[in-house]
């Protein structure tokens, strides 16, 4: 068998204890087929079915025994009939013995490649281990397991078990399920398999790993510790992004019997000249620029070749820093483990020696990488300790990429501690949230926490693979409506929302939500509107409208400040998000307005009018962060009222207890709290 491909041989339980997770098997292992058929569908598939009321497999016939043992399809490259007989796996009538699947299964995979150890040949036991095994006529169980498992490993053999457990299944013996997982544990241990429990319909769809992608290594070489110390290591990538397989352009001119026909497509590109459009140009004729202000510069190949940055393959210590100062936000990357050369003890001491000592001084090393020869740039990562728990497996590192300067996004919000308290959550809507959280915590006390990583299963990926096995068959196949499980992942638990309906109604009656009617089919959300603060209302003059806690804009887009409704237009033009200039221009444009009403008004008539400008202006530079914009143009307007003999209106806004921003309401405020309430009281007329 050739290198790259599996031998799969799936052991099924179908005894009448597993009836009720047939349906999710059925699935699962379709799945698992289906995905072969794309990604590698050269690979060879077995189904072993145990627990059946009929027996049909070679042993029986040779030596006897072996009872209950279906072999339901031969080992053969994958294809549909595979798929389609996993969709309708029988119901057996007796409990199976699953020692007896695996010596079956071992024996079809002997006969199949014989005894060699080349190929990767995977059992796959999916059972409940809920039911006894027949015991040994020579020895223990445990010693007949010990000498099965060792054969295993001498013909190349791996074999993982999915345990299907939890609420998957109802009564069971405890003392035959104990003596089942320490047999299947030392399976485990022996072939360096994974042995997994599964308590769920949505961890078994990720248990049986429907694709195994063979690990390849990104660096091979020495983890310099100083010029004089080196230790051999191997990297890999820990976790990658799955996606989705590459859909090719598909020809269909081709003579439908001619069997050499590709049906790819080939794209070829030309390029032609801007003055004659007749005229192509060639390779060594064609340049790349790069737009540089109003012009484009010109670069050579050769000369980009040359500004390139070569580094030297290597992976370089920089230095230590304690894990605290790393913060889990700055990882960029996908993570990579570290581990010592295979069979190198001095290395594989090293490794474990230097990740024991990081981890008891709670430290992380930060490496300088080129991972290989002509890599045109240099990776800064962190490196923390992986100390393993099992005596086969020995330690290691992960290794997260860290940001540069350039790559950091830093985002500022006000924080609620400057708004005013009437803005803050009182105790009794901080407690209605705490108690909304603990409600849907994943991993409640007593309880195996749900929806793992390593058990859950991308449903937008396993629909995908769903209907593509669906149009295979049938061209004009609807899309199928998300199965139930997987509908798990995307949606909320409703038992959970219903058993905790009092925690989720106290929760809504805390926070009110109005909609805004006359902007209702508005496209996007926009930031609540700002009504007046805590302390614009304690003088009584001003009227605070009720502001929502969700607010749409109108699909006009503002940009002008018009006489009639100033506000408003202000509060959406200082809200559009599509350039950074409307900020500017709604600040300037009503700081024009206020000076207009101000200079404009006759015994105070405009004076309401202007306040609630002045007030919508305030609110606006606190959320925008700029305190300085509105605290200048305050005391401008001031001397600007004084010099026009306007003194009333700064009376009228000292009455309605306007103030500056102060620096607890705006961090970037050069103002104090007593000097921003003071500031008014200084520019009221003298007494002559």
């Amino acid at each position: 068998m050739a290198r790259n491909k599996e031998a799969l041989l799936l052991l099924i339980d179908v005894g009448p204890s597993m009836h009720s997770v047939l349906p999710q098997l059925q699935k699962v292992c379709s799945m698992l087929l289906q995905k072969k058929l794309i990604y590698t569908k050269y690979d060879e598939v077995g189904v072993v079915l145990f627990g059946t009321e009929d027996t049909n497999n070679d042993l029986t016939t040779e030596v006897g025994g072996y009872q209950h043992v279906v072999v339901l399809k031969n080992i053969k490259v994958v294809d549909g009939d595979i798929v389609d007989a996993l969709q309708e796996l029988p119901r057996g009538t007796v409990d199976g013995d699953f020692l007896d699947a695996v010596i079956v299964g071992m024996d079809m995979l002997i006969k199949k490649f014989g005894e060699t150890s080349k190929g990767k040949k995977r059992l796959c036991l999916i059972t409940n281990a809920q039911c006894p095994i027949k015991d040994s006529f020579e020895g223990t169980k445990e010693e007949q397991v010990t000498t099965i498992a060792k054969q295993m490993t001498v013909h190349g053999m791996r074999m993982e078990s999915i345990i299907l457990r939890g609420k998957l299944i109802q009564d069971a013996n405890k003392k035959i399920m104990d003596e089942n997982d320490r047999l299947l544990n030392i399976f485990s241990k022996e072939t360096s398999t994974r042995l997994l429990y599964v308590e769920d319909s949505v961890s078994l769809f990720g248990a049986l790993k429907t694709r195994n992608v063979t690990p390849s290594s990104i660096f091979r070489g020495d983890l310099e510790l100083s010029p004089k110390l080196r230790i051999k290591v191997m990297v890999y990538k820990k976790t990658v992004e799955e996606k989705f397989p590459t859909l090719k352009k598909y020809s269909d001119k081709a003579p439908p019997n001619d069997k050499s026909a590709t049906h790819e497509v080939k794209v070829d590109y030309e390029y032609k000249s801007s003055e004659d459009n007749d005229k192509v140009v060639p390779p060594d004729q064609r340049i790349k620029g790069y737009r540089y202000g109003p012009h484009i510069v010109p670069i050579s190949a050769a000369e980009w070749d040359a500004v390139k940055f070569k580094p030297e393959k290597g992976v370089k210590l920089l230095g230590f820093t304690d894990s605290s100062n790393v913060l889990r936000q700055q990882y960029m990357k996908d993570v990579n483990i570290f581990i010592a050369e295979p069979g190198n003890t001095k290395a594989i001491l090293a490794i474990s020696a230097l990740a024991r000592a990081m981890k008891e001084m709670s430290k992380v090393a930060i490496l300088r990488c080129v991972w290989r020869q002509g890599q045109g740039n240099v990776v800064i990562g962190a490196l923390t300790p992986n100390v393993s728990d099992r005596e086969n497996i020995p330690d290691s590192f992960y290794f997260n990429v860290l940001p540069f300067a350039e790559d950091v996004r830093e985002f500022q919000f006000p924080s609620f501690t400057n708004f005013p308290p009437s803005w803050q959550p009182n105790e009794q809507q901080l407690e209605a949230a705490a108690n909304f959280i603990k409600m849907q915590d994943l991993a409640p006390q007593g309880s195996e926490e749900v929806l793992l990583p390593d058990f859950t299963p991308n449903p937008v990926l396993e629909r995908f693979y769903h209907y593509l096995e669906l149009k295979s068959k049938h061209l004009d196949a609807a899309v199928p409506p998300l199965d139930d499980t997987l509908k798990k992942i995307t949606e909320p638990n409703t038992d959970l929302l219903l058993q905790n309906k009092s925690v989720i109604d106290t929760f809504r009656r805390s926070f009110e939500l109005r909609e805004n009617p006359r902007h209702k089919k508005s496209r996007r959300l926009l930031r609540e509107k700002w009504s007046v603060s805590n302390e614009e209302e304690g003088k009584g003059g001003i009227t605070a409208q009720p502001a929502n806690l969700i607010e749409y804009t109108s699909t006009v887009k503002v940009e002008n400040i018009w006489d009639l409704t100033p506000v408003h237009d202000f509060e959406a033009m200082i809200s559009r998000r599509d350039s950074p200039d409307w900020v500017i221009k709604a600040i300037k444009d009503m700081k024009n307005k206020i000076f207009d009403l101000v200079e404009d008004s006759h015994e105070g008539d405009n004076y309401p009018k202007a306040l609630e400008c002045l007030v919508a202006l305030r609110k606006g530079c606190i959320l925008e962060q700029e305190p300085k914009q509105f605290n200048n143009f305050l005391r401008h307007l001031c001397n600007f009222c004084q010099e026009k003999n306007l003194r009333s209106f700064c009376e009228y806004l000292d009455s309605k207890g306007l103030a500056l921003i102060s620096n607890t309401e705006a961090a970037d405020s050069e103002v104090s709290d007593v000097e921003a309430k003071n500031f008014l009281v200084k520019h009221e007329p003298e007494v002559e």
